[in-house]
C-alpha cells in the first residue's frame, strides 16, 4: 500500500486536532458560536461600571466545564494510543492493546475498591494507580522463567493476571450495595471524563506527558524492538531494558486513565492501525501520529457521549460503537498483518 508523506499526515492531523477542539467548546447542550468561544478564550469576562472583569456564563461553561473536559479527553487519547502502538511493536503484533498485560483490569479492580470502601475521590485514584502497578509487576514475575521474560510469556501472564482481577472486581459488584455503590462503580468501569477539572488535569497531565515523553525518546527502537528477537539483540541495543521501559510507560499511562476516567476500551488498537494504514510502520513519524489521532478520537467520542442525548453515554460504549466497525474494516483491509 503507498503511504502519504508521513510529516503531511501528521501536520493534516494537528491542525485537525485543533480545530476539533475548537469545534467542541461550541457543541453542547449550551451552544455557542465559534466567534463567542475565540472571544472567550483571550479576552475572558466584561468589564463591569466599576472596572472590574466579571466573567459571564459562556466565560465559565467556556473555561471552567469544556475546556479542562477536552484537554483531559486529548490527553487521555493520546496516551492510550501511543501505549497501544508501543505495545504492538513490543509484541511484534498489530492486534495487541494496553489490556494485554493486565493493567486495566488490575487497575479498574484498585477504583472498584475505592468506591466500595471509600467515599474520597483521591483514595480511589490513589488505589487506582497502585494496583495497576500491582497487576503490572504480577504478571512481570510470573513471565520470568529461569531468570529470563520471553513475549509469549508476558501475554500469557497478562491473560491470566486480567482474568483474576476481572473476577476480583466481579466479586466486589456482588458484594456492593445494590443501591448506591453498585451503580458507581458499574458507571466508572464504563468510563466517563465527565466533572474533570483544573485539578484533574494537574495530576493527570504530568504523569502521562512524561510516559508519553519516554515512548517518544524511545520511538528509533520501537522499530528494533519489532523485529525478531535474535536480529533485535543484534543490533546492539539493550531489549531488556528498552522493553521495560515500554511496559512501565505503558502501565502508567493505562493506570492514570482508569483512576481518573475509568477503563476506556478500543482506542489503543483501533487507531495505531488507522494510523500505521496511513504512514507507515516508521515509528519515528507513527508515534507522532498516533498522538494526535488518538487524541481526535477521544475528542469526538466524548463530544457525541454529551451531546447526542440528554443524558452522558459512557465512552466504551460508544468507542466500541463507532471503533469496532472502523477495526473490523482496517482489519479485513489488512488481514491483521503489518503493512508493508
Amino acid at each position: 500500500m503507498k503511504h502519504a508523506k508521513p510529516k503531511r499526515v501528521c501536520l493534516f492531523l494537528f491542525i485537525a486536532l485543533i480545530a476539533g477542539m475548537l469545534a467542541a467548546l461550541c457543541i453542547g447542550r449550551y451552544s455557542m458560536p465559534l466567534s463567542t468561544v475565540v472571544q472567550s478564550l483571550f479576552s475572558p469576562g466584561q468589564l463591569s461600571e466599576t472596572g472590574v472583569r466579571v466573567w459571564t456564563l459562556t466565560d465559565t461553561v467556556v473555561w471552567n466545564v469544556r475546556l479542562p473536559r477536552i484537554l483531559m479527553a486529548v490527553l487521555i487519547g493520546a496516551g492510550l494510543s501511543v501505549s497501544g502502538v508501543s505495545l504492538q511493536a513490543m509484541f511484534g503484533n498489530p492486534l495487541v492493546s494496553s489490556h494485554v498485560l493486565g493493567v486495566s483490569y488490575s487497575a479498574g479492580f484498585g477504583a472498584a475498591l475505592g468506591i466500595l470502601l471509600f467515599n474520597n475521590f483521591l483514595y480511589i485514584q490513589i488505589l487506582a494507580t497502585a494496583m495497576g502497578f500491582v497487576g503490572m509487576l504480577m504478571t512481570y514475575r510470573m513471565s520470568r522463567r529461569k531468570g529470563q521474560s520471553s513475549t509469549l510469556m508476558l501475554v500469557l501472564s497478562g491473560v491470566i493476571v486480567g482474568a483474576v482481577f476481572e473476577a476480583l472486581t466481579s466479586l466486589i459488584k456482588f458484594v456492593a450495595d445494590p443501591e448506591q455503590k453498585l451503580p458507581a462503580i458499574t458507571y466508572w468501569l464504563m468510563g466517563t471524563i465527565s466533572g474533570t477539572d483544573w485539578l484533574d488535569i494537574l495530576k493527570a497531565a504530568p504523569l502521562i506527558i512524561m510516559a508519553i515523553a519516554v515512548l517518544w525518546m524511545l520511538r528509533w527502537r520501537l522499530n528494533v524492538v519489532s523485529l525478531r528477537e535474535d536480529e533485535a539483540i543484534a543490533t546492539g541495543i539493550r531489549l531488556k531494558q528498552t522493553r521495560m521501559l515500554i511496559i512501565i510507560a505503558t502501565t502508567v499511562i493505562a493506570s492514570v486513565t482508569v483512576s481518573f476516567c475509568g477503563v476506556i476500551a478500543f482506542i489503543g488498537l483501533a487507531v495505531p492501525h488507522l494510523m500505521r494504514m496511513l504512514c507507515g510502520n516508521d515509528h519515528r513519524v507513527l508515534l507522532t501520529a498516533c498522538c494526535f489521532g488518538g487524541g481526535i478520537f477521544l475528542l469526538l467520542i466524548d463530544t457525541m457521549a454529551r451531546s447526542i442525548t440528554a443524558s452522558e453515554i459512557p465512552l466504551s460504549i460508544l468507542t466500541a460503537i463507532v471503533g469496532a466497525p472502523i477495526f473490523a474494516m482496517l482489519l479485513h483491509k489488512t488481514g491483521g498483518a503489518w503493512d508493508d
